[in-house]
């Protein structure tokens, strides 16, 4: 699952748009983050980046951004905010944050100023800021774990970093070091981690949101001279366990969520505003979300805004199969929980390895539809289904409303599939430090102040 390289692709691989989109990223790199350069990504994958090919000399570099500048103002004692019981009722609100957040500003004049670590509260934005007329906003979504072993742990960090730089280029952003980006959050991780998942309640977690605005005040659709990152830490649900498993509505004909040469890759909030009157319909209809399905015939993309999965046994050949949308349509986000998912799959899962008292299957990235799952379960083939996500984690699928019909979707293993409990298990198990580092360096340490 190699990235393309950050080189432009000839007119024969895209059209004009695509190539015209390419081109001012790689200029908005040079312009950026002169010292990612030697990194920096600008395709639809997290992985770690291939080395642009430049088409002039940049320009004499403006500050990049910089966590060893870090500016803190800690919160005083009266300015701490409750942390509240596992049972009280304000953690399912998804309005609670912790006591400080960080800030960096970025404009075109004077490049990346000196973050700082502050005590949670308002952002000062003008009425004409560019993100609430143009949509010029990305995110990313990760957690903070307190272990059972006691320690804090993010998970496979960097991925989500590279990400949101491909983001913030795609949507006319600035860009940054990624590495900059995961020390202000391992910061911000251990200035509020401690008190707020303290070890005597191992098993929780924190919801982690770096963003990024365009704050330049002048109306006009032109790509911004203004921009802020923030990170904030809140309090989340747990949202995997549904009872029964999740219920999904396949979208309509006239519904679309991402189309090629679009941004359904990226993680901006133009993915998610025109998804919530669906979403809103589906629930009140008894759904949990959407399966967005793309063209006429019903191409399975994502479930609401988690990767989608699928164990059948192939047609004709009877091979078990992992099945999940590929990359290439850039319809899809590279989910770092799909990622991982399909890692573990080839790793402990695939035929040929030891896959203990499960048979072995076939991990398969690309296009299929909703109409094979239909027939897969007409014809007994159908094993199960889930979606993966940092929000959601692991789900099961139980049902799916298509065409008027449910599809009934098995769970073997009584409140989920078997190979799905297989690949949750494992998954947990790393998260919250079950699994030894030296055995899987993907649960990342942090130290607590």
């Amino acid at each position: 699952m190699a990235p393309m390289a950050i080189t432009p692709p000839s007119e024969a691989q895209v059209d004009k748009t695509s190539d015209l989109t390419l081109s001012g990223i790689t200029t908005a790199l040079q312009k950026t983050a002169p010292t990612h350069l030697d990194a920096a990504t600008l395709t639809p994958s997290i992985t770690q980046p291939q080395k642009p090919v430049l088409a002039q000399p940049p320009p004499q570099p403006l500050p990049d951004l910089n966590a060893s500048l870090l500016q803190e103002t800690h919160a005083t004692p009266s300015q701490l905010r409750p942390v509240p019981a596992l049972t009280d009722p304000l953690r399912a609100t998804q309005r609670l944050a912790t006591d400080h957040m960080i800030q960096a500003h970025w404009s075109l004049s004077t490049g990346w100023t000196a973050p700082t670590l502050t005590p949670y509260g308002p952002l000062a934005l003008m009425p004409s800021a560019s993100c609430l007329h143009y949509a010029t906003e990305c995110f990313e979504g990760m957690k903070l774990y307190r272990g059972h072993d006691g320690a804090l742990r993010l998970f496979r960090p960097a991925l989500n970093c590279n990400r949101m730089l491909m983001s913030a280029t795609r949507i006319a952003l600035p860009a940054f070091p990624p590495a900059q980006l995961l020390a202000l959050i391992v910061k911000l991780c251990e200035t509020d981690g401690p008190r707020w998942l303290p070890k005597h309640n191992p098993g929780q977690f924190l919801y982690i949101r770096p963003t990024m605005i365009a704050t330049d005040p002048a109306i006009g659709v032109q790509r911004p001279t203004e921009a802020m990152l923030f990170i904030i830490l809140t309090v989340l649900p747990q949202m995997d366990a549904v009872p029964g498993g999740v219920k999904l509505l396949a979208s309509n004909d006239d519904m679309c969520r991402a189309w090629p040469g679009g941004f359904g890759y990226a993680k901006v909030g133009a993915n998610y505003g025109p998804s919530l009157v669906a979403q809103g319909e589906a629930r009140a209809r008894g759904y949990d979300q959407i399966l967005w399905l793309f063209g006429d015939d019903g191409v399975v993309t994502e479930a609401g805004a988690s990767n989608f999965f699928v164990v059948w046994r192939e047609k004709g050949t009877g091979v078990l199969q992992l099945v999940t949308a590929g990359l290439g349509e850039r319809i899809v986000l590279d989910g770092v929980t799909r990622r991982s998912v399909l890692e573990l799959a080839r790793g402990r899962l695939a035929k040929g390895t030891t896959a203990g008292e499960v048979e072995g299957l076939e991990v398969v990235e690309r296009r299929f539809t909703m109409d094979e799952i239909r027939v897969a379960a007409e014809e007994g083939r159908l094993v199960e289904a889930f979606a993966s996500g940092t929000a959601w984690f692991v789900a099961p699928i139980s049902k799916i409303h298509y065409k008027g019909e449910d599809v009934e979707i098995p769970m073997a293993g009584g409140d989920m599939g078997v190979y799905t409990g297989l690949l949750k298990g494992w998954l947990k198990g790393i998260m919250w430090g079950e699994e030894a580092e030296r055995e899987n360096p993907w649960g990342v340490v942090v130290n607590e102040q």
